[in-house]
């Protein structure tokens, strides 16, 4: 894929961040739907290592319901994530597409300009409105500033 191609903002799954940076989140026990486009760099938020995907990812070990197990390298792949989707198709996914990947979505919103108290609201607004399942993954972006 070609950078600056974007996500359609009405695709399944797709966030707008208020910068105008668009991330898809997405739960990978589901299959892409047929046609769907794919992203050029995805984010796995996993307890185990994920299977092989055709576009450059990086694995962040997360266990289901809980939190990284290591918080500076998640930063770092969400600080990276955040950069890329000004100009890529990035992804945020993990098995069921909401718990870690609601709370994933709302630190890139934090990253870019939403108030960590708010960020969660945000994703439930825009993204699912199931997003964030635990009062530890909320907390988590509360203090995902100065994590």
């Amino acid at each position: 894929m070609v950078n600056g191609e974007r996500w359609d903002e009405q695709g399944s799954g797709v966030l707008r961040l208020p910068s105008g940076r668009l991330v898809r989140g997405r739960g990978l026990r589901r299959p892409l739907e047929p046609g769907a486009p794919t992203p050029s760099y995805g984010v796995h938020l996993l307890g185990g290592r994920p299977p092989a995907v055709p576009w450059e990812s990086r694995w962040v070990r997360w266990p289901d319901f809980r939190l990284p197990a290591d918080r500076a390298d998640a930063r770092a792949a969400l600080a990276e994530a955040w950069e890329r989707a000004a100009a890529e198709r990035v992804e945020i996914a993990c098995g069921g597409g909401r718990g870690r990947t609601g709370t994933a979505l709302a630190c890139l919103a934090v990253l870019d300009g939403v108030p960590p108290e708010e960020a969660v609201a945000y994703v439930r607004e825009h993204y699912d409105r199931r997003a964030v399942e635990t009062p530890w993954q909320r907390r988590y972006v509360k203090g995902f500033r100065t994590a």
